[in-house]
């Protein structure tokens, strides 16, 4: 006997066999098809176990041209925001028979630009992005949207028009509600710390906090709006610039939840009372928020729902087809809502 020859595989004919069923049940059941019983598909998947089935993926796909498969680029898995989306969405595509492959770009172009090809060579039958903060040109995405695969963009999206499906956040509307609560506390120099305007979140985000300020017919000290990665080192740089003065802000609305807790930190290593001293608000309801001390004021971006449209959408191009320029074009806007806590 050779040693060398490798053991031959089951196939779908040896589990019809062995239930006696027919290999087309036996597809379907595999494939988690509405119209096969449970207990068919558990009978199946059982056998299937026993006997080391080990399924072609990609040899069903390149016969029905499909691959069940759907891609995801996202900047960092551990942002709490994305790891929530990420969930909701693998779950979600779970129930309708869909895998996920997911991808991180370590919010680096380069890095994304090689993703995008690979899940097209992959064939995967959508994608989902979330784009890096340098990706102002999308061409590397064409590929893909011209082989007629839906590809969503979710909270970092394009600034300019592109052929694909936008879901974003009320980001404008964050800004605002978080810069108008401050207002309302009596804060009148109000500081901003926001991402690079090369994203629509720091653009969005910023716009709603001038138009705050605007309203209520505060001035926007430009010395103290900073534009700039928004990294725990950077935001403790911004803090120190902003109160080296003889004239400090009241108050400080941080673009993200990050940067705020970074804040937090610099204004009890300094003295700096918060809430009364220094009333602040982030951006996103990062866990952290609430069980720091005092928590922090926050704008809550409902990552859940964001998943499910994300899903809700995508069924509908894969269903309805990649042509359904109404569900495709149309832009998809998740409220937002202010989560108000110790910090103001």
């Amino acid at each position: 006997m050779n040693k060398d020859k490798k053991p031959q595989e089951n196939t779908i004919l040896d589990i019809a066999e062995a239930l006696k069923l027919s290999p087309a049940t036996i597809s379907r059941a595999l494939n988690n098809h509405p119209h096969v019983k449970e207990k068919t598909k558990n009978d199946v998947l059982k056998m299937a176990a026993q006997l080391g089935y080990r399924r072609n993926q990609m040899a069903s796909g390149l016969r029905s041209n499909k691959t069940h498969t759907v891609g995801l680029i996202v900047p960092r898995i551990s942002m709490f925001f994305h790891a929530e989306v990420i969930t909701t969405i693998q779950n979600s595509l779970h129930k309708h028979g869909y895998n996920l492959i997911i991808c991180q770009s370590n919010d680096l172009l380069t890095m994304e630009q090689e993703l995008a090809e690979i899940l097209y060579s992959s064939r995967v039958d959508a994608l989902i992005v979330a784009c890096t903060l340098q990706t102002t040109d999308f061409s590397h995405f064409n590929r893909l949207v011209d082989s007629g695969i839906p590809v969503i963009f979710y909270d970092r999206v394009p600034l300019d028009p592109y052929n694909a499906t936008f879901i974003k956040g009320d980001d404008f509307r964050g800004g605002y509600l978080a810069t108008s609560h401050l207002i309302e506390t009596g804060c009148k120099r109000i500081a901003h710390i926001s991402g690079k305007l090369t994203s629509n979140l720091y653009q969005d985000r910023t716009a709603g906090y001038r138009k705050a300020m605007e309203q209520h017919q505060l001035p926007v000290n430009e010395d103290w709006v900073f534009h700039q990665e928004l990294t725990h080192e950077n935001a403790r740089e911004a803090m120190t610039r902003m109160f080296e003065g003889p004239v400090v802000p009241d108050a400080l609305f941080a673009a993200n939840d990050v940067t705020a807790i970074a804040a937090l930190e610099f204004a009890k290593e300094n003295g700096i009372v918060v809430p009364d001293g220094l009333k602040m608000i982030g951006y996103s309801n990062d866990p952290r928020t609430s069980i720091i001390s005092p928590s922090l004021s926050t704008i809550e971006q409902h990552p859940g729902l964001v998943g499910k449209k994300i899903v809700e959408v995508l069924m509908d191009l894969l269903k309805n087809g990649h042509e359904n320029t109404e569900v495709k074009a149309r832009p998809y806007v998740i409220p937002v809502d202010l989560i108000r806590r110790m910090s103001s």
